[in-house]
């Protein structure tokens, strides 16, 4: 069966810690290969993008691939024609599939009609590559989670949902502050905490970010939202990251952002523009961690090699699958 990356749980522990190890060893290699020689990766885009669209065509066409762009408006997903015939069609001409999308659901589909790799770009549930990405960011500078505490702070959206996932793998504490209505979905809080996620969270931002090490934020109406950008600008303005909310973090505390960002939102110009932002970074490792899942789907690295080192000593990298 083709790979699929449809949300985090789709790896296994070693897969999950060693696309971050091999992710820093492809950034410090500036590295190229011929792996996606002759291969054609069709990108469905139905949502506009920018880093992760350039990330993922720079990183197949470094590896050797080509890719091919469909927008909703260059294809008949979502028109008259069901999505399981478009995946059936699509596996017979390309060597997979980067899907950025709305419900989630079309992935789920595409994944099962189609017997080529799906790898999930962004849908409204779920943003796996963007989270994975920012684990490597966070790893260069903090490499034992055990020691890490992340706040969110803001929508319980997508990104949010996979940063709980990620909790799962690595051990990293997760607060989570949101305003009353906009929580993440409860089934996916209930499914990491039982898998031994460390979340907590809080209706109180200040109580959120108290003593974080990472303080992540994202804007408060996501695509497909902006008739309800007025209202949520008026709900969610205590939680705008900005220097009064910092002062309660740790004082090293580093700020992230998926971007695109909404100055003067959900995070000020002076936090996104100043010494605690690490957002360039988390936009560059996008390729490297890009790079990193092509390979893990079509390559054969061995991602059991790699040992973390924690309070309790140096281990493998969980290398047995808990799913």
């Amino acid at each position: 069966m083709a790979k699929r990356l449809l949300t985090t749980l789709n790896l296994s522990y070693s897969e999950a810690w060693g696309l971050l190890f091999r992710a820093a060893e492809i950034k410090n290699a500036n590295y190229t290969s011929d792996l996606l020689a002759g291969k054609t990766i069709v990108m469905i885009f139905e949502k506009a993008s920018t880093r992760t669209r350039v990330s993922f065509e720079i990183a197949v066409n470094q590896m050797g691939g080509k890719t091919l762009l469909m927008t909703r408006h260059d294809s008949q997903l979502g028109r008259h024609e069901p999505i399981a015939d478009t995946a059936r069609v699509l596996s017979r001409y390309a060597d997979g599939l980067i899907v950025r999308t709305y419900a989630h659901s079309t992935l789920d589909f595409l994944a099962a009609y189609s017997d080529i790799p799906v790898i999930n770009a962004l849908s409204d549930d779920f943003h796996p590559c963007q989270i994975l990405s920012d684990m490597l960011t966070i790893t260069e500078r903090t490499p034992d989670l055990e020691k890490v505490r992340i706040a969110w702070v803001g929508d319980g959206n997508n990104v949010a949902h996979s940063l709980m996932q990620a909790a799962i793998y690595f051990p990293f504490e997760l607060f989570m502050t949101f305003p009353k209505g906009y929580e993440p979905n409860t089934d996916i809080i209930g499914n990491c905490l039982s898998l031994g996620a460390k979340i907590y969270m809080t209706y109180d931002p200040e109580e959120g970010v108290e003593d974080a090490h990472y303080v992540y934020t994202d804007v408060w109406a996501s695509m497909g939202q902006e008739d309800e950008q007025e209202k949520r600008a008026e709900i969610f303005a205590p939680y705008q990251v900005n220097e009064e909310l910092l002062a309660g973090a740790h004082p090293d505390c580093k700020v992230m952002h998926c971007l695109p960002a909404h100055r003067g939102e959900e995070i000020t110009d002076e936090v996104i523009e100043g010494p605690r932002s690490i957002v360039w970074d988390q936009a560059e490792n996008r390729l490297h961690m890009q790079k990193a899942i092509l390979e893990w789907v079509y390559g054969n690295h061995d991602y059991h090699q790699y040992t973390v080192t924690t309070k309790h000593g140096k281990h493998q990298a969980f290398p047995h699958a808990p799913f």
